[in-house]
């Protein structure tokens, strides 16, 4: 059982999420450490994925490296919603979330006509937009959410979980479609299902530092590691932890990060309170007035701490990024804020904006 301070559990989690001064030079290695970029396509400062990469890579990192490294390299995966590389495929197919859900199965069974000519149809003429393609369900997608009806992208999303389909590039937002065996490395083949579990749980624990072994279930890539690596608890929390011992024992030094809304190291709510102690909520859902922070505030770090919120958007059309507050959750020094500025200000030329 590992012992761990707060601030050498910080240190690991800070560290395993390439966040401290030593910063890597290659955008393909850096998502094979942190298993996955998040797709979102809020763009308030920048894409998700971009300002990942941007708060790992610094002004060395473009979008089109991340375009390229996955619509002409390969080196990169999209599925469902999330960027992975390529080489770790095999362990996410069939466990992207298709799952045994009784009403999927029976919806699935009862379109397999449909199923079958959209295959044949990317097949002969793919890659294809879902628009272009023909909705022969017998059944319509029911759901209470913003997919009902949506049958089309809703029974391609599926057959990219099976493996039977891929996304080969995007047009904007848009997603094009085509079969796998043209996108995926030939002889791709999901793992064994306990096999995979267990190869994703090391990954995930080898891309978070430390995390809990279970906990609540969170949209996209959860934060629970399982029995991957060893057993730590944290000084002052409760609880135990799952640790990846190679991160334990070696030397840290900070540096200062803005984060992403949907960055890694903040995604888990419940392990950001216990090891960082920050509050922290995504507002742009919230009505103007209720929010504390900003539509989409980014997180900043400070060495081995979460320090405040930086609530800036990006005008293009003005040619400027503008920050309107800068939330301190601690009392910053001198050089804390300079350090802040200096971050918003490379954050504004790597946008290619002014700052106000």
């Amino acid at each position: 059982m590992h012992r761990l301070t707060p601030e050498e559990a910080r240190r690991v989690a800070v560290r395993a999420q390439l966040l401290d001064a030593r910063r890597p030079t290659d955008l393909v290695r850096a998502v094979e450490r942190l298993a996955v970029l998040q797709i979102d396509p809020t763009s308030a400062v920048a894409p998700s994925a971009d300002l990942v990469a941007w708060s790992r890579l610094g002004a060395s990192y473009s979008p089109a490296d991340l375009t390229r490294a996955v619509e002409v390299d390969r080196s990169l995966t999209e599925l469902v919603a999330m960027i992975r590389p390529t080489s770790e495929l095999p362990v996410h197919l069939g466990l992207s979330g298709l799952g045994a859900h009784p009403n999927t199965q029976r919806w699935l069974k009862v379109n397999d006509r449909f199923r079958r000519n959209l295959l044949a149809r990317l097949r002969a003429d793919g890659p294809l937009l879902s628009r272009d393609l023909d909705d022969t369900s017998v059944e319509l997608w029911d759901s209470a959410g913003w997919n009902a009806n949506r049958n089309i992208t809703r029974m391609l999303e599926l057959m990219v979980m099976r493996g039977e389909v891929a996304v080969a590039a995007r047009q904007g937002r848009q997603r094009v479609f085509d079969v796998a065996s043209r996108v995926y490395p030939p002889g791709t083949k999901p793992l064994p299902d306990a096999e995979a579990r267990v190869r994703r749980d090391e990954l995930r624990l080898r891309a978070l530092g430390i995390a809990r072994a279970t906990g609540t279930v969170l949209p996209g890539e959860p934060g629970t590691v399982g029995w991957a690596g060893e057993p730590a608890v944290v000084e002052g929390v409760d609880g135990e932890w799952r640790v990846d011992p190679a991160q334990l024992g070696l030397p840290f030094t900070g540096r200062t990060a803005l984060l992403s809304p949907f960055d890694r190291l903040v995604h888990d709510r419940a392990r950001l309170r216990d090891l960082f102690g920050f509050e922290y909520a995504l507002e742009m859902y919230k009505p103007a007035a209720k929010r504390r922070w900003g539509y989409y505030a980014l997180p900043v770090l400070h060495g081995d701490r979460l320090v405040g919120k930086l609530d800036a958007k990006a005008d293009r059309k003005a040619g400027v990024l503008r920050v309107s507050a800068l939330h301190e959750d601690v009392w910053f020094t001198k050089a804390m804020r300079a350090d802040v500025h200096a971050e918003v200000d490379a954050l504004a030329g790597w946008l290619g904006l002014r700052r106000i």
